[in-house]
């Protein structure tokens, strides 16, 4: 039996857990490609037309998987171990996903304010009829030091950036924008051929953030967000850039205080938003404009070399 994942949205909370734990229970799996134009046009076509960007493309990864797989996974991701809800748009992807393909679904709630996630997980691999427990716990195991693994590359690969010699720019989003090269036009490359060190949100831990906020978001990915920023810019940044899908309310209240933080230590701020209709030239143009200033700084040469 092989399991489908779109490699999408949710897919970037856990990123490379969940394929490892149902192999690990002896299935397939089949992830959804990396975004492309095709599966842009697919979910722009089956999704409401105020709809943020990212679930437009989630949209198209899914109906990509649709009669290619026995099952597609799709969690109802509600709160997480600290109680903090996730976007309100993902609790209805499951609903949402029995109109739009007709391969069944896979759907557990992931609610951990109620349940620890642990718990959840074991009844999910009941739900796919593994019946010894110790299998399901070994691969819980198993996909749990996969991501690990990934962390410590992770945490490595910050601390080389931070010493690096390069202008550090700081790029904050969700990371379904970070590391998607196709929806975020490839932003990473292009600074980086700006010859600048390109530092995400998500490299930067939370053991090492602050842990008392001034205020308290209600939902996960601003609470998290906001507990890294002042960590990070206790380095030396040279610049920051926030990106943010099309229509995505959370962001349009987040970004102010994102701003506003990074504002308060003189730090230039962008803010791009991006949809299905970004001009590759007009998105390229902004980032070099925006680099350009960082050298225009009256102290930025005195500071940096």
């Amino acid at each position: 039996m092989t399991i489908g994942i779109p490699r999408a949205l949710i897919y970037w909370k856990k990123p490379y857990f969940w394929e490892h734990f149902f192999e690990s229970l002896g299935y397939k799996v089949l992830l959804s490609p990396k975004t492309n134009r095709e599966i842009v046009e697919v979910g722009v076509r089956n999704s409401d037309p105020e709809d943020c960007f990212s679930k437009k493309v989630y949209f198209g990864h899914l109906i990509w998987l649709d009669g290619k797989c026995d099952l597609i996974f799709l969690p109802r991701l509600k709160t997480n171990s600290q109680g903090l809800e996730y976007c309100p748009k993902f609790f209805g992807l499951p609903d949402l996903g029995k109109l739009l393909v007709r391969t069944p679904l896979l759907i557990e709630n992931f609610d951990e304010k109620k349940e620890s996630f642990e718990k959840i997980v074991m009844r999910l691999g009941r739900k796919l009829k593994i019946p010894r427990k110790e299998k399901i716990k070994k691969a819980l195991l198993e996909a749990s030091l996969k991501e690990r693994e990934r962390k410590i590359l992770q945490k490595g690969g910050f601390f080389q950036k931070i010493n690096s010699p390069k202008p550090k720019i700081l790029l904050v989003s969700h990371p379904y924008i970070l590391y998607d090269e196709y929806v975020n036009l490839g932003i990473v490359s292009k600074l980086r051929r700006l010859n600048t060190e390109v530092i995400l949100i998500d490299e930067v831990f939370l053991e090492d953030a602050q842990k008392e906020l001034d205020i308290r978001f209600h939902w996960e990915f601003g609470e998290e967000i906001m507990r890294k920023i002042p960590q990070i810019l206790k380095h030396n940044i040279s610049g920051a850039i926030e990106i943010s899908s099309f229509a995505c309310g959370c962001d349009a209240v987040l970004k102010e205080f994102v701003e506003k933080k990074i504002k308060e230590q003189k730090i230039p701020f962008l803010y791009i938003i991006i949809d299905e209709h970004t001009g590759e030239a007009g998105f390229q143009t902004r980032l070099e404009a925006f680099i350009d200033t960082l050298y225009a700084l009256p102290n930025y040469f005195s500071n940096n070399f």
